[in-house]
């Protein structure tokens, strides 16, 4: 893939840009299994391929310059504000909106913030693009100031842009380095965006977490069904289930599954995905994965993980080692901390594993392991 941003030095967040695309592949494979030689024995089922370009379903955009010229984008190693409104890995849906916002912002006279200055209104614009062409955008303001702006000059932007399907105001007041805040003020009717993503449409809020690249996202819950089907349990717990994708995907008519995610929003999204399916013994819970583990009174027959960048954590892991389960299907966004879990629980061996490209360009991996108790 060709970035006329990376060439000019405008932009490097996509560290391997430029690099053939089968050796981008081929070095996350090895890197990964380099990582988890020390598991043992470990079957390798062929890596998933994604799309090179238009594969990223939200833009996480910080916003510069002034309201009248708008910059949407990212700042620079020197904190000037750069705008990429063009990112070519960005799906199209998320690009066509950019420049409708930009103007959007002139119109309602919102203030871009000055990280130096420590002044302006408008932080970030967070997009998000679902597979049906329907669209999500978040405006992240420090403070409620720009909200009846926001609703005045709204009915026009949804003329406009009649795929909009949820917008809604976030708000940061703290001057640090998040994207955005506690508190979400939707603006329009419709508060989720439905994501169309293998069997399933999945419900998100605007502060419910959700997989970047869909294409990918889908062939993940059909590589976890998959391994489901084949274990064939009765009983299935999916800790850190955000809106429910695994634990909708693993569902069966003789299957109990329980889903847990410590964020309220994502476990309403979660319900709503469940009751719209049919799915009557698929139940979702909002608490802490770990202390939803050592509190119940029985074990399930699988247990699958999809835990954030930092890994599963001492607690749940110590309590994965001791359990009764039979089997783990392991989700990892970060291979180094995937070994290290897999180092604490020698007890569960990888048995069956696979590459997912869900980030082209970039030196991140997504890995699936299937682990099986000794």
């Amino acid at each position: 893939m060709q970035c006329d941003y990376y060439d000019a030095g405008v932009c490097r967040s996509c560290t391997l840009m430029g690099r053939p695309y089968p050796l981008q592949l081929s070095g996350r494979v090895q890197h990964v299994r380099d990582l988890l030689a020390a598991a043992g024995d470990v079957t390798w089922l062929p890596p998933v391929e994604s799309p090179e370009a238009d594969y990223r379903n939200k833009a996480k955009m910080v916003v510069g310059g002034t309201a009248e010229e708008p910059t949407i984008g990212l700042l620079d190693r020197t904190g000037r504000a750069v705008d990429i409104r063009g990112c070519g890995v960005c799906t199209p849906g998320v690009r066509a909106v950019l420049p409708v916002l930009a103007e959007f912002i002139g119109t309602a006279g919102l203030t871009p913030y000055d990280v130096a200055a420590r002044r302006g209104e408008l932080k970030y614009l967070l997009v998000t693009d679902s597979p049906d062409g329907r669209v999500m955008v978040r405006f992240v303001l420090r403070s409620q100031e720009a909200l009846p702006r926001l609703r005045k000059h709204l009915p026009a932007l949804l003329r406009r842009l009649p795929q909009l399907e949820v917008v809604s105001a976030n708000l940061l007041p703290e001057h640090k380095a998040v994207v955005e805040g506690d508190r979400e003020v939707v603006l329009t009717e419709a508060s989720t965006l439905p994501m169309r993503v293998g069997d399933h449409v999945l419900h998100l809020r605007p502060q419910s977490f959700f997989q970047t690249n869909t294409t990918v996202a889908a062939a993940l819950y059909r590589q976890a069904r998959a391994w489901t089907q084949e274990l064939g349990p009765a009983s299935v717990w999916d800790l850190y289930c955000g809106v429910g994708g695994f634990a909708l995907h693993c569902a069966g008519e003789d299957r109990d599954v329980v889903g847990v995610e410590t964020s309220p929003e994502a476990v309403a999204s979660a319900r709503l995905s469940a009751r719209e399916a049919g799915l009557a013994r698929v139940r979702f819970e909002v608490g802490d994965a770990g202390s939803f583990a050592r509190a119940a009174p029985d074990v399930p027959e699988l247990v699958v993980v999809n835990p954030p960048r930092r890994g599963l954590g001492a607690q749940l892991g110590r309590w994965l080692e001791a359990s009764r389960v039979r089997h783990v299907l392991y989700s990892s966004c970060n291979a180094t901390t995937l070994a290290s879990d897999l180092a604490a629980m020698p007890s569960l061996r990888p048995r069956v594993a696979r590459v997912l490209d869900m980030f082209p360009q970039t030196a991140h991996q997504e890995v699936a392991v299937l682990l099986e108790r000794d």
